[in-house]
């Protein structure tokens, strides 16, 4: 019986390989190594963590955009890690000990959408393509939160993370010098490509089309919180923390994301908020700088084009705030929002608290609802997206999780802890800010899987730090009573002496 179960295996992956095809290829990898780690969860962490922001992102340089779709091996492993997950959970008595409330929002708000698309009767394919879109790699959430780490392995995954951070420069420089001269050469061929968008580091570009250029900018700041964090409680020597500082910023200043103007003086407001009320002459010493740091990126920016200054504020005001059109599509990340209200508002109420369902609204899979409105992008941002698919209902669940986030970094915050905790979870709550940000920025909180890994990374590592207080302060109490034991004992052994 088993030869034969090994020779239809050997059959079954050798078709596979026939195919040349990478999705059945890197489907039919992503299963043998999930079957080899279903009881190695670091490892499957691990494998998620350098394939996902390390490799997926920069393989559809030199490869045609089909082998892109090889990430989904990655999601392959990352579903599977969540049935690890699961499965602790429901087999190991303590397992969910100290889970803090936003994971069982996010859980809520997964077996929601199961259920709204479901009652919606939504077509077999959109459902499953928009839930690998939505949870490919929510497993790392639930792992983080219910397997037990020691602190070498979660030690081991932050340095990990500075080292992705380190990274972003010297694979941003070879994307400015190499890439963007051929862009340039190939423009006239490619409508509506913007040269310099492949400045995006590991975290996804493409020769022909655009780059994740803006989420290599959401992440670097996220890490630049980290390293500020770290300074601020004297975690980091000056040395360290300009090094470091040197490598985050330089990334920025050679691409084109406008977006950091915004998101860097949010960072800093977000970490100084206390002090700003406080002790203001401190956070102005530390926001001037800031502010003239924002100036100068975006200068550069401005730089970049061959209009005027005053040409490209009203340019990038209309297709973000006002009437024109993003890129291609009729709407932009703020009309996608008011023909949502248009069109899904309260004569559809079913529709606007329900949504239509998983993958509804998603154009690239063409989505029931999307194919109503062709050409007019209102999946454009995760919240129209979110707005469009689950409506007012599940688009609160969502944003719950995030003010759940919150509240429980503040809880680490002000809590006895050790001072690096305090410090992550200053910056867990600067990401959490980011986070929000990018549900009206773009889609990659729904479906850019390198993003998606540092996203449910953090929810994890804010539940992993979360747990870790909660079991130390129970051990603290618990060492408190034996001592207070103890004192009666040898009071009452004295008394009986006497």
């Amino acid at each position: 019986m088993a030869l034969l179960v090994v020779f239809l295996l050997a059959v079954f992956f050798g078709l596979l390989a026939t195919t040349a095809n990478p999705i059945y290829i890197a489907l039919g990898t992503g299963l043998i190594l999930g079957a080899m780690l279903m009881t190695k969860p670091a490892w499957t962490i691990w494998l998620i963590l350098v394939l996902g922001l390390l490799v997926v992102g920069v393989v559809p340089i030199w490869a045609d955009d089909q082998s892109s779709k090889a990430a989904w091996g990655v999601s392959l492993l990352g579903f599977m890690l969540a049935l690890m997950a699961i499965f602790k959970a429901i087999s190991v008595p303590g397992a969910v000990r100290g889970t803090p409330a936003f994971v069982w929002v996010m859980l809520v708000f997964i077996l929601y959408t199961i259920l709204n698309s479901i009652a919606h009767g939504a077509p077999v394919y959109e459902f499953f393509s928009g839930f690998k879109r939505y949870f490919q790699v929510a497993g790392l959430m639930f792992a983080l939160a219910w397997f037990r780490f020691n602190e070498k392995q979660v030690h081991h995954w932050q340095v990990f993370f500075i080292v992705v951070a380190l990274v972003q420069l010297p694979w941003a420089l070879y994307e400015l010098i190499k890439l963007v001269p051929i862009r340039e050469s190939i423009v006239h061929a490619y409508p509506g490509m913007v040269p310099i968008d492949v400045v995006a580091g590991t975290f996804g570009a493409s020769l022909h089309s655009g780059g994740a250029s803006g989420l290599m900018a959401f992440f670097l700041i996220i890490m630049l919180a980290f390293f500020v964090a770290r300074r601020r409680e004297k975690l980091l020597g000056f040395g360290e923390f300009l090094f470091l500082l040197s490598f985050i910023l330089a990334p920025l200043f050679l691409g084109e994301t406008k977006v950091v103007v915004i998101l860097l003086p949010l960072m800093f407001l977000t970490l100084y908020r206390n002090e700003l009320i406080m002790r203001p002459h401190i956070a102005a010493a530390i926001l001037v700088p800031v502010v003239a740091l924002t100036m100068g990126i975006g200068y550069v920016y401005l730089s970049f084009s061959p209009e005027s200054i005053e040409d490209q504020l009203v340019k990038t005001l209309g297709y973000n705030i006002y009437e024109t059109g993003y890129g291609n599509y009729a709407l932009n990340r703020t009309t996608a929002l008011t023909f949502w209200v248009e069109r899904q508002g309260l004569h559809d109420p079913v529709s606007f608290i329900f949504g239509n369902g998983l993958g509804a609204a998603h154009d690239a899979t063409y989505g029931h609802v999307s194919m109503r409105y062709p050409g007019y992008g209102i999946g454009l941002t995760a919240t129209s997206t979110l707005l469009w698919e689950q409506g007012v209902l599940g688009t609160v669940l969502f944003l719950s999780t995030l003010v759940f986030v919150w509240l429980t970094a503040s809880q680490l915050r002000h809590a006895t802890v050790p001072s690096w905790i305090r410090a992550d979870a200053a910056a867990i709550q600067v990401a959490t800010v980011l986070f929000a940000v990018q549900l009206f920025y773009g889609l990659a909180l729904l479906e850019g899987l390198p993003f998606q890994i540092l996203f449910f990374t953090l929810l994890g590592y804010t539940a992993l730090l979360h747990r870790y207080h909660i079991s130390s302060t129970a051990t603290t109490r618990k060492n408190s009573i034996n001592l207070e034991h103890s004192g009666i004992d040898q009071d009452w052994k004295r008394r009986s002496i006497c």
